[in-house]
């Protein structure tokens, strides 16, 4: 029996990425690769300029916090949190935390985790502005303002986790909530997500659901991958038992994640809390969230993935595994839908989707956006094997070939290399091979089932492969009952 539970509690930080500017700028929100490109002056902290709300930003997060179940504001507020650091040239950060009642607050998320469905506590989940990043070097530390007041939404979870398989599935869930609902491309590649991960162990024979049964949490901050979260709970888990098999107390402490050591490392010791001597911004007067524009968002929510998951398991009969897979990203589950409005079978289509072309993807590191092969070349190639030119391995090949030589499958696809279909033909290449090997048609009546195998390899030996394979089987029984 285990000793200790773990006590798991997240902050997932996610930019939004589909607005045109950011939260209190007009600068654009888009990402880029060259600093200091997307920036105005208040995002460098001026003096003189004054914030304006997004409005989209706004709708954004509060249709997010309609998604996880949240409830909603009267009126929208937003504090000044006040501290010194690089990143933050105001010396504060526009965001929500104390008087007022973030966008979303005391909701719940169901999640998949392996067969089993999870439920996460939400404590609130809140709009606030991205501050700079640094980039630090041997000597040097560059700032690149194109981040600074990107519109980043924070979910605050309830310590309601208990591994870290667990926390990965919870994250990958929210990753696909804000695809699907047009919030965020959420590419942690692009830097788009980040989390502070709360671990704390407690007695797992003790009552969890009364606080003071807790152990002392530690925070780890700014872990900036999936990978990254579910290897620092590992390791987090595993040091703290140590701490407290060895008969030590586990200090509340912030640590952070060394991906070179695998380790967390501390940082510092944390309080219960750190007086930001947080006060309403002057500058954002509050204002009214009415009940009608609640209602417009509510109805613009967008199918979900388990929405698509559900559909594609009811409606295409697929498997439950195979509509996760094709529902894990969004851009997948788009291609694999366009796939099937162009005419490809549905379970054809996400065999070809989840196997051959997710492989492709994973293999070069590309997304499906970069992918050679659009839904309507796939259909050549589907074509090509219900039409008969094609076997499943010449399917392949030419897949492989029009990625290669970037030009459309149907240009490899001929009657010259089409596989054989024609029953005549074939029951003339097979009634020579069988009078070729009496041999082996005699130990085969004598009960060696296995030397059909044989046959059929001898016919694709004949053919280079291009024999159909089911009506090969056919003929092959049939030519072998006559003898």
């Amino acid at each position: 029996m285990t000793k200790y539970l773990a006590k798991i509690g997240l902050e997932m930080h996610c930019e939004m990425s589909e607005t045109n500017t950011k939260v209190f700028s007009a600068a654009r929100n888009e990402y880029s690769e060259s600093p200091n490109t997307n920036v105005r002056p208040l995002d460098m902290g001026f003096p003189g300029t004054l914030p304006v709300v997004n409005k989209e930003a706004v709708r954004l997060a509060l249709m997010a916090s309609m998604i996880l179940n949240c409830s909603q504001p009267e009126y929208m507020y937003f504090e000044r949190k006040n501290y010194y650091y690089p990143d933050m040239p105001k010396n504060f950060q526009i965001t929500q935390e104390t008087k007022p009642i973030p966008v979303g607050i005391y909701g719940k998320v169901e999640f998949e985790c392996g067969d089993e469905i999870k439920t996460v506590r939400v404590n609130n989940i809140h709009l606030e502005e991205d501050a700079a990043s640094l980039d630090h070097f041997f000597s040097t530390s560059n700032i690149d303002y194109n981040r600074a007041g990107v519109p980043l939404l924070e979910l605050v979870t309830e310590p309601d986790i208990h591994s870290a398989k667990e926390a990965v599935a919870f994250l990958e869930h929210m990753r696909s909530v804000y695809q699907y609902a047009g919030i965020s491309e959420a590419d942690s590649k692009k830097g788009q997500i980040r989390c502070d991960v709360n671990i704390s162990l407690m007695d797992a024979e003790k009552d969890e659901s009364n606080p003071e049964n807790w152990g002392t949490r530690t925070e780890i901050k700014n872990v900036n991958s999936f990978g990254g979260v579910r290897d620092a709970i590992n390791y987090e888990i595993e040091r703290q038992t140590e701490v407290l098999e060895s008969g030590g107390e586990v200090e509340q402490e912030t640590r952070r994640w060394d991906e070179e050591s695998g380790t967390t490392k501390r940082m510092r010791s944390k309080a219960d809390a750190i007086d930001y001597k947080y006060f309403v911004e002057p500058n954002i007067p509050k204002f009214k969230i009415s009940k009608e524009w609640l209602e417009e968002i509510r109805k613009s929510i967008p199918e979900l993935a388990m929405d698509r998951k559900n559909k594609y398991i009811n409606e295409y009969g697929l498997s439950s595994y195979d509509a996760g897979v094709l529902v894990k990203e969004k851009a997948i589950s788009d291609y694999y839908e366009e796939c099937v409005k162009t005419g490809i079978d549905a379970k054809m289509a996400a065999n070809w989707v989840s196997v051959n072309i997710i492989g492709e993807l994973n293999k070069e590191n590309i997304s499906i956006d970069e992918f050679y092969i659009t839904p309507v070349m796939l259909k050549q190639i589907i074509d090509g094997i219900n039409g008969g030119l094609l076997s499943s391995k010449q399917a392949k090949e030419v897949f492989f070939k029009a990625i290669e030589e970037e030009k459309e499958p149907k240009n490899f696809i001929s009657k010259d290399n089409a596989q054989i279909s024609d029953k005549d033909e074939l029951t003339r290449i097979i009634s020579e091979i069988l009078n070729n090997n009496p041999t082996q048609i005699e130990q085969y009546k004598g009960g060696r089932d296995n030397l059909f195998d044989y046959f059929v390899g001898q016919v694709m030996k004949n053919t280079r492969g291009k024999a159909n394979p089911v009506i090969t089987k056919e003929i092959l029984h049939e030519e072998l009952d006559k003898r």
